[in-house]
C-alpha cells in the first residue's frame, strides 16, 4: 500500500478516534462526575443510613431528585459485590443535562459507605427496594427540601422503582417520571430467573399514586434488562399515568442524549402505552 491511501484512511479516521479519545478521557463515576462538573457535594442522614447528596442550582423553588439505578450488586449470579455504587451513574448523567435545580439522591450503602453501621449485603440485593431503605430515603428528602418545596422525582431503571415508592410518603410530590425501570420486580426476577427480592416492596402491589402527582414512564423498545411488557401492567393500575415506548432505545442508550426534551411536559391528551 502506498503512502497516499494510508494518509486517506487515515483522515477518514481520525474523528471517530477523537470522540472515542474523549470518551475515555470522560469521568464516569459519580464522584469524578460530581468533581469535574462543580456539583455541591455532602452526606445527608436518613433514618438509620447516610446518603451521599449531589446538588446543583437555586436553594428553593421546584427540585427535581434523580435516583440512580442499582449499580452493582452482583459480581457474578453468586458472588455479591463489595460496593454496589455503579461505575457509570446514568442518572446523575441525566441530572448534569438538566437545567432545573436538582439534587441526586445516593442510596444506603451506596458511594463507599457500606461499612457503615447497618450496613450488610442484604440492603444492595434482595432488600434493595426494602422498607428500610425507602423509610431512610423518605427521611433525607424531608431534610434537603422540607414538605413544601414541589418535587419531581426522575428514577433511573430500580431507580424509577425507588421513585415510585418514595412519592406517596412525601406531600409535596408533584411528578414522578422513570427512565426503563423495573416497576415489577415479581415479573422482572421472573424474566430473568433471578431469586426473588425478598423483603423488597413492588410497585406493582401499590395502591395508585395520589391523583395531584403526575406520571411519565419511559421505556426502551430494545431493553433487554427490562423490557416494556414487564412494566406495561404496573403502569395500566395507575390512572393518568403516561407510558411512552421509545422503539430504538435500550436500557442505557439514548437517555442522556436526548435529555431532557424526553421529560418535557407535553399536552393533556392520551394517557395509555404510547409507541413513537
Amino acid at each position: 500500500m502506498t503512502d497516499r491511501p494510508v494518509r486517506a484512511i487515515a483522515r477518514l479516521l481520525a474523528p471517530a478516534i477523537l470522540v472515542l479519545v474523549g470518551c475515555a478521557g470522560t469521568a464516569s463515576n459519580p464522584e469524578q462526575l460530581a468533581d469535574q462538573h462543580g456539583l455541591k457535594t455532602t452526606w445527608v442522614r436518613g433514618q438509620g443510613y447516610r446518603h451521599r447528596l449531589f446538588q446543583r442550582g437555586a436553594d428553593d423553588g421546584p427540585l427535581h431528585v434523580y435516583l440512580e439505578g442499582d449499580g452493582q450488586p452482583w459480581l457474578t449470579r453468586r458472588r455479591i459485590s463489595a460496593d454496589p455504587t455503579p461505575h457509570n451513574a446514568l442518572a446523575l448523567r441525566l441530572m448534569l443535562r438538566d437545567p432545573a435545580p436538582s439534587a441526586y439522591l445516593g442510596r444506603p450503602c451506596y458511594h463507599g459507605s457500606a461499612t457503615d453501621p447497618g450496613c450488610a449485603p442484604w440492603i444492595w440485593t434482595h432488600g434493595r427496594y426494602s422498607e428500610p431503605v425507602i423509610a431512610s430515603m423518605a427521611d433525607a428528602l424531608r431534610k434537603i427540601a422540607g414538605v413544601d418545596r414541589e418535587l419531581t422525582l426522575i428514577g433511573y431503571s430500580g431507580g424509577g422503582t425507588i421513585a415510585m415508592l418514595l412519592a406517596p410518603r412525601l406531600p409535596n410530590v408533584t411528578r414522578v417520571v422513570t427512565v426503563a425501570a423495573n416497576l415489577d420486580i415479581a415479573a422482572w426476577t421472573r424474566h430473568h430467573g433471578f431469586s426473588p427480592l425478598t423483603d423488597s416492596m413492588n410497585p406493582a402491589d401499590m395502591a395508585p399514586l395520589p391523583a395531584g402527582i403526575a406520571q411519565l414512564h419511559l421505556a426502551g423498545g430494545r431493553d433487554r434488562n427490562v423490557p416494556p411488557r414487564l412494566s406495561a401492567t404496573a403502569v395500566a393500575r395507575q390512572p393518568g399515568a403516561s407510558f411512552r415506548v421509545l422503539p430504538r432505545y435500550d436500557h442505557r442508550c439514548c437517555w442522556e442524549r436526548d435529555w431532557p426534551a424526553l421529560i418535557s411536559p407535553k399536552p393533556a391528551g392520551r394517557s395509555g402505552p404510547v409507541v413513537d
